[in-house]
């Protein structure tokens, strides 16, 4: 405003103040709003910038995560990747999302209010059996604030949580009083001590069966079970559980030939042997023993059969094993094409092979390069276990029947095109020698067409190995061809407690305890872990 143009009136002077002030206070306001907006922009571009950081190191975290896990499942010598290896590949990806979750609670009450009412949707119930400790929380006043009065419970809030007390070992003290005659003083009466299966030992049954459990189904060996004792005071040598393994064997032993014996007199089993590395007194290394496998799994096409596995030992893996184990024999053998199979008597077993170790060798070539004619195979085979799935269940002449309508031309059109494009391939090629293997194979791999109670595959006896080879994995080796044997037996009952949906832990401590107690052998059958998990359920029920 220049200078000649201010009045020189007061008033006009006072009103030409006023809107100064009011014009300055307006530019003043404007400005703080400006202020406050791109402060606002600025906390939101931070916010927004650390939450990109924080997604790009998650998302790489993911990734290589996701990559290690894509190398698992597709590496070498991995056609499928084994549950367990699953699981734990897996374990470090769920791990990353909670973390990711958790983050995104602390700063977002919102989604943690949301993610709190969804755990409490999907978390289920926990178990009836297990003990309930109740604890009230009560407010420290429940005068009423208004009148002074004493107020009343008008209802309450109840909420489980899961809790633990770890393993504790506790101490049974068994008194015996004996009793005398005060007449004639001559008479003397005491109960008798109960039977123990390490006599004038430490160890109750249920702590044998603790040990086994965590050697051969949990695969923790003996001397890790030493030191995790010795953490609560339990100072006992390695040498000490492994006598309690031995003795609890030695008890096991007729419970276990008569599972094998069962199994044995089953119309339809599957075989397959495995490497048990086993130490070689006097030479410094061990030497190769096996575990020969039988499983019987009827469940797929309704067999009244409960399913069950027995291990073998055998120091070698040579035909006069397979032999030895089916010397008696008769019915249908499943297993691979190892030629100790071709040699047994065809009179007495019929040889199904296995269609997972016909694909096996085509898919080996695909996940090496991109191969158009082992792409194709193993896409034919696919088309064999779909039919499968819709059929799994059924009873041995329904799947039959859908078999010859639906598989059967695929099986046809299979081998056709397997004798067409041999014919074009190198002789000497892997892709040559898969197609062969196949060819070699057809009589057996085809027999599931004409019996319904024939898987296409193997998987069943190989699924039953995992325990052992997971065991071997952790203990390395068998201290000796006994120990290798004890093994199979101990291993053997574990893993058909599995199958039949039994706690190992409380069926072996109850199996011990009833041998000790000269359990008839005429009664041995009730021991089969089937028939015992069914006789605990029914009593469980009548319970009140």
């Amino acid at each position: 405003m220049a200078i000649d143009s201010i009045p020189n009136d007061v008033e006009a002077l006072k009103a030409l103040l006023v809107t100064a002030w009011q014009e300055r206070d307006a530019v003043r306001t404007e400005r703080d709003v400006v202020r406050t907006e791109r402060d606002i922009v600025r906390e939101e571009r931070d916010v927004a910038r650390q939450e990109r950081e924080y997604a790009k190191a998650f998302g790489e975290r993911l990734l290589h995560l996701l990559r290690q896990l894509k190398r698992a499942h597709y590496g070498r010598k991995s056609e499928r990747l084994d549950a367990d290896q699953y699981n734990l590949a897996l374990e470090d990806l769920e791990a990353a999302v909670a973390k990711a979750e958790a983050h995104d609670d602390k700063v977002s009450p919102e989604r943690r209010r949301e993610r709190t009412q969804e755990r409490r949707r999907n978390r289920g119930a926990l178990p009836e059996h297990f003990e309930r400790l109740h604890v009230t929380l009560a407010p420290q006043d429940t005068a009423c604030s208004c009148c002074s009065h004493a107020m009343h419970i008008i209802g309450e809030d109840t909420s489980e949580r899961l809790d633990i007390i770890p393993a504790q070992y506790r101490v049974i003290v068994t008194h015996r009083p004996k009793y005398g005659c005060r007449s004639c003083g001559a008479k003397i009466v005491q109960a008798h001590a109960t039977e123990r299966l390490i006599k004038g030992g430490l160890p109750t049954e249920a702590v044998v069966a603790s040990v086994l459990v965590d050697k051969y189904a949990d695969h923790c060996p003996l001397y890790r079970q030493a030191q995790i004792m010795a953490r609560q005071g339990l100072n006992l040598d390695r040498s000490t559980l492994a006598s309690w393994v031995g003795h609890a064997a030695c008890e096991l032993e007729p419970v276990y030939r008569r599972l094998k014996d069962i199994l044995l007199a089953s119309g339809k089993i599957a075989v397959d042997e495995t490497k048990v590395p086993v130490l070689d007194p006097g030479r410094g290394r061990t030497k190769a023993g096996y575990f020969w496998s039988i499983a019987r799994d009827d469940r797929p096409w309704g067999g009244n059969d409960p399913p069950g596995a027995v291990y073998t030992y055998a120091p070698g893996r040579g035909a006069i094993y397979a032999h030895d184990l089916l010397a008696s024999y008769r019915g249908i053998v499943q297993c691979d094409g190892y030629a100790a199979y071709k040699s047994l008597d065809a009179s007495r077993i019929t040889l199904a092979f296995c269609w997972t170790h016909a694909r096996r060798k085509f898919f080996e070539i695909a996940k090496v390069a991109p191969m158009p004619l082992a792409e194709e195979a193993l896409a034919r085979i696919a088309a064999f276990y779909e039919i499968e799935k819709s059929i799994r269940g059924h009873s041995p002449e329904a799947r039959c029947a859908v078999r010859q309508e639906k598989t059967k031309p695929l099986i046809e059109a299979f081998q056709s095109w397997l004798e067409h494009n041999l014919a074009l391939v190198s002789a000497k090629s892997t892709l040559a020698q898969a197609m062969q293997y196949a060819l070699n194979h057809w009589d057996g791999l085809v027999r599931f067409l004409d019996d319904g109670r024939i898987e296409l595959d193997t998987n069943i006896v190989e699924r039953s190995i995992r325990g052992i080879v997971l065991n071997r994995k952790n203990a390395l080796f068998a201290g000796h061809d006994e120990g290798a044997e004890n093994w199979a037996t101990i291993a053997s009952l574990i893993e058909t407690c599995k199958l039949s949906n039994v706690n190992p832990q409380t069926y072996l401590a109850d199996v011990l305890t009833k041998l000790d107690n000269l359990w008839p052998m005429s009664k041995i059958d009730d021991l089969m872990p089937w028939a015992w998990g069914a006789a605990a359920n029914a009593t469980e029920q009548r319970a009140p």
